[in-house]
């Protein structure tokens, strides 16, 4: 296959980015360490800056969580973009760790993650837009979010 053009396939995919977000706390929303990018977690941003707020299997169904999951994926796009320049400097996900705010019975939290594992794999292909990963469910996430990921990503030489 040539050389992945994870701009170009981001653009074929006619989503709009929300704004790259701020840190809310003490700490960094994106880091390099040798040639490794890892991304603090991020909520799921409108493209107005808005937060998706609400518990999945109470305020969220499903598929409305598997679309907060893939704004997730976005917002971690625009963070990227922001301090990166270009998608394709990324090579490939090496981890995406998904938390989920849940209903205590709420059972499908890998299901609400591939919201956003399947937006990286459209962007950098099967092969490298495809990491190892965690989907949990948690009793709160910061601001009644319904969703926070939090990834690591190689980068090109």
């Amino acid at each position: 296959m040539d050389k992945i053009n994870a701009d170009h396939r981001f653009e074929q995919l006619n989503l709009q980015l929300p704004p790259a977000p701020k840190p809310l706390g003490v700490y960094k929303l994106f880091l390099i360490v040798d040639n490794k990018v890892y991304v603090s977690g991020h909520g799921a941003i409108n493209s107005d800056g808005s937060f998706i707020v609400g518990r999945v299997g109470l305020d969220l169904n499903v598929e409305e969580a598997k679309q907060a999951a893939q704004q997730v994926g976005l917002a971690i796009i625009a963070t990227l973009k922001a301090n990166l320049g270009s998608l394709n400097r990324i090579k490939r996900v090496i981890k995406v760790f998904g938390m989920v705010n849940v209903s205590h019975d709420f059972e499908r939290h890998p299901y609400i993650i591939n919201g956003c594992s399947e937006l990286f794999a459209h962007i950098w292909g099967e092969e490298n837009g495809i990491g190892v990963r965690s989907a949990v469910g948690m009793s709160s996430l910061p601001d009644n979010i319904p969703v926070e990921i939090e990834a690591v990503f190689e980068l090109n030489d």
